[in-house]
């Protein structure tokens, strides 16, 4: 089976509902989805970093990144760009990084905000600046998924995103097809790389 890392930090399990779908996408081809997330910034200042959270999907190892033949990415947003845990994370990937472990690896991103005009697209599109400087090949939603041409919520060309509102509202109709649709096309284009070696 093919492996993508569906990796995200989630404060309030919005984004953490999308990774579900995006992975829900991904299993609908011949590949799997690993599920990762990461510690919450203190837990990084005590002595040793526990690798699997009290509830929830285990934390992101370097062997993750490694044995990964994509990768989706999530955050909501922080000022318009990702959260501090999952950057501290990326900013460790000096040695992945000189190895060229992700060159040629599809990747894509996801977010969600309180608000409509939260910085989902900044987020989006910060959180791929890194990954693409790792060598790797972004996927984005095409248009010619109707659901972003529908939707009222959340959703962009960037990647999906979802606006959850100040009652933490969960995912739209919208929202969910667009994420298993992002998943899915991540997936095929996995697929189509790895069968053009």
């Amino acid at each position: 089976m093919t492996d993508i890392l569906v990796l995200y930090y989630s404060r309030h399990g919005t984004t953490e509902a999308l990774a579900r779908q995006i992975a829900k996408g991904i299993e609908k081809t011949a590949c799997q989805a690993r599920i990762r997330t990461v510690p919450p910034l203190r837990d990084y200042q005590s002595a040793e970093v526990q690798h699997v959270p009290d509830d929830g999907p285990p934390y992101v190892s370097k062997a993750d990144l490694n044995e990964c033949a994509a990768l989706a990415m999530g955050s909501p947003t922080r000022f318009g760009n990702m959260a501090a845990p999952l950057k501290h994370f990326l900013d460790s990937t000096s040695e992945e990084w000189l190895k060229g472990v992700l060159i040629d690896k599809p990747c894509s991103v996801f977010t969600s905000s309180a608000s409509m005009h939260g910085g989902q697209e900044t987020t989006l599109l910060t959180m791929a600046i890194p990954l693409i400087h790792h060598g790797m090949v972004f996927c984005g939603v095409p248009y010619s998924e109707s659901a972003l041409h529908d939707t009222q919520t959340g959703g962009t060309p960037y990647g999906v995103s979802h606006v959850s509102g100040l009652a933490n509202n969960g995912l739209s109709e919208h929202e969910k097809q667009l994420a298993i649709a992002q998943g899915e096309r991540l997936a095929a284009l996995t697929l189509k790389l790895e069968n053009a070696k």
